[in-house]
């Protein structure tokens, strides 16, 4: 992100504020963003990270160069005097913004405005070695990479993200695992002009968007058309995107005039929009009020492309024998297959740790890394850390948490280091700019309760232009030039 680019998304942003009439400082606490002290003034918030720097020693390794090992990397280099650090990484452009790809699959952004090269964010002194850790050993503290090369630490952080399992699903074999970012070949090549795609890989979100256009051309052309969304029964990151891409789909429908001819149903594998009820009752009023369809508790089971056919395990519970001693009936979970015809399918894949580290040593039977999660520490390795998307945290897996989640980690590592208690708290928060329409965004923001907590005294269920323009203008810069410095 350079100078320019962040000058030039402040510029848009203060243009925009001022006919709200407010200030920057309050339009980025109505967002949420929080960190408005960096967006100042960038100067004063890296001289207060200098003068808490800690003479702590160590050899630390990352497992992982996205978003949350580079932050996470970057302010242990801001707050320790002597930092000996390693980041394992196999892909080059692994900082490249994400939350881009619902914007890409909607034809707003392009594949440029999200990619960048990891080298020119590397924080200074730290050590990259290209390449993907195969095989930990915590016992021993070292970690084997796919090259052969056994590498030792003292700390250990893992912050590798997770796997697409796009071969979970019948018919889409072929594909087998995947990442966000690069393994496009099998995605692109399987959906071919199907009418299937996906925005959880950034070159599967730009074929999202040729997709979608050859959709909306079918209903211009006066055919009665159907669009079919999909939600797992896996975790998954950004658990608003699936709803993002449609309500954008339902948005470009308007915009061409052909909505009236476009049928578009959301099928999620739970029986609720959102898990924080507040949430959850504002998206199903805006549902009804485009003339969006539901079907809860479906999950994703096959796909048959050639035939246009999406397969679903639909699941319900019944009640089954009455239990005298416990005074309650015995739960029996029914399943029926419900074949569903499309002309428009977005698949959010099934997700899982990447298996060498699910299924190792420092993994769980779930293969996500158990933490304590307000410390983030390993609940069996203390010398061990996870952090974003692979770890076993209980709460939504996005760069929202990450920018709490990091300083939170940073600062009980350095205690451990320095033999002192763990004493910083990650509360649970988050945040999901849910893309409700062109030019509104409904900013949900929540915490372990599960109920809203904005960051500024609004309803935070209702849809806003001023969050629309922090999404598109001026997350990108925070992250980019904010949180990759490890400042913001």
């Amino acid at each position: 992100m350079s100078k320019k680019e962040f000058d030039k998304a402040l510029e848009i942003i203060d243009e925009e504020i001022k006919k709200s009439g407010i200030s920057r400082r309050d339009a980025f606490k109505l967002a949420g963003l929080g960190s408005a002290a960096f967006l100042l003034n960038p100067n004063e918030a890296s001289a207060t990270t200098t003068a808490n720097a800690s003479e702590a020693k160590g050899k630390i390794l990352i497992i992982g160069g996205g978003l949350a090992g580079v932050a996470t990397a970057a302010r242990l280099t801001n707050t320790l005097s002597s930092p000996d650090i390693t980041i394992v990484e196999p892909n080059p452009q692994s900082v490249s913004y994400q939350p881009g790809n619902t914007l890409i699959g909607a034809g707003v952004y392009d594949k440029s405005d999200v990619m960048y090269d990891t080298k020119d964010y590397l924080p200074s002194g730290t050590k990259m070695i290209k390449g993907k850790a195969v095989e930990f050993n915590p016992e021993s503290n070292k970690v084997v990479l796919d090259s052969g090369e056994v590498l030792s630490y003292d700390f250990l952080v893992i912050a590798a993200g997770l796997t697409l399992d796009f071969g979970k699903i019948k018919g889409l074999e072929a594909i087998g695992d995947a990442t966000s970012l690069g393994d496009s070949k099998k995605i692109i090549d399987t959906f071919a002009n199907s009418g299937v795609c996906s925005i959880y890989n950034t070159d599967s979100a730009v074929a999202t968007w040729e997709q979608m256009q050859n959709f909306i051309q079918k209903a211009k052309e006066g055919n009665k058309v159907k669009g079919v969304f999909t939600h797992p029964n896996t975790a998954i990151k950004c658990g608003g995107a699936p709803k993002k891409i449609m309500y954008l789909a339902n948005s470009r429908l308007e915009e061409a005039g052909v909505r009236s001819n476009a049928e578009l149903t959301f099928y999620p594998n739970g029986g609720k929009m959102f898990g924080v009820k507040e949430y959850h009752e504002a998206i199903v009023k805006q549902f009804e009020q485009r003339g969006m369809k539901w079907n809860y508790k479906h999950n994703l089971t096959g796909v048959d492309l050639e035939n246009k056919i999406a397969i679903f395990d639909k699941h319900w519970e019944e009640k089954g024998e009455y239990d005298e001693d416990i005074e309650e009936y015995e739960m029996i979970t029914k399943h029926q297959n419900v074949e569903v015809p499309f002309d428009f399918l977005h698949i959010t894949p099934p997700m899982k740790a990447p298996d060498e580290i699910g299924k190792s040593a420092v993994g769980s039977r779930k293969g996500w890394i158990p933490v304590n999660k307000e410390t983030l520490q390993h609940v069996k390795y203390k010398n061990i850390f996870s952090i974003g998307d692979i770890a076993a945290v209980p709460m939504g897996k996005t760069g929202g948490s990450v920018r709490k989640q990091y300083k939170v980690l940073v600062d009980n590592l350095i205690a451990v280091m320095e033999g002192k208690e763990l004493t910083s708290k990650y509360e649970g928060y988050t945040v999901c700019p849910l893309i409700t329409d062109i030019g509104k965004v409904m900013l949900a923001e929540f915490n372990w309760t599960k109920k809203p907590t904005p960051s500024f005294p609004l309803d935070p269920t209702q849809e806003r232009y001023i969050w629309w323009l922090m999404k598109v203008y001026m997350l990108k810069p925070m992250t980019m030039h904010g949180m990759l410095s490890g400042k913001a």
